[in-house]
């Protein structure tokens, strides 16, 4: 694969969200809502997120390809932001972010996260890395959040 997986650095935030901008597109589209969060975060929103917690970064060849959040609530780890870049997408990458970031978190007893009901994909993934289904939280009529833990 040629990826390296490190933790980000506060100079790595401008790329993690572009990133994370062009993964999360697909995801405004499904649910047709061009502003859910990771869209509209702004760059210091992911640098405090790299000085408050664990975010990894996939890096090939110089460039930044995925990325993933952890950050520790008592003794959960709560997981947000798997992001790959969509050239890269269907590699392992999100699969190797996961379990760098379950192997960088190993105090962690429990990792929760959440995606839309619609991510199948992200659903497929969750569930192949031994998450499993602990809600549904309905936001609206397009939107219900599926809450995971591992």
């Amino acid at each position: 694969m040629g990826v390296e997986i490190q933790r980000a650095e506060q100079a790595d935030a401008g790329e993690i969200l572009t990133v994370q901008r062009a993964a999360y597109v697909t995801e405004a589209q499904l649910y047709g809502d061009p502003f859910i969060p990771p869209l509209v975060e702004s760059v210091e929103q992911v640098r405090e997120a790299i000085r408050d917690g664990v975010v990894l970064k996939a890096v090939e060849s110089g460039r930044v390809v995925g990325s993933v959040r952890g950050r520790l609530s008592g003794a959960t780890c709560l997981v947000g932001r798997l992001v790959v870049a969509p050239d890269q997408q269907g590699r392992g990458l999100g699969t190797a972010l996961l379990r760098a970031l379950h192997e960088q978190v190993a105090e962690a007893s429990a990792f929760d996260l959440f995606t839309g009901h619609l991510s199948e994909g992200n659903l497929r993934l969750y569930r192949r890395l031994g998450y499993r289904e602990t809600r549904r939280e309905r936001m609206d009529d397009h939107l219900t959040l599926v809450h995971l833990r591992r």
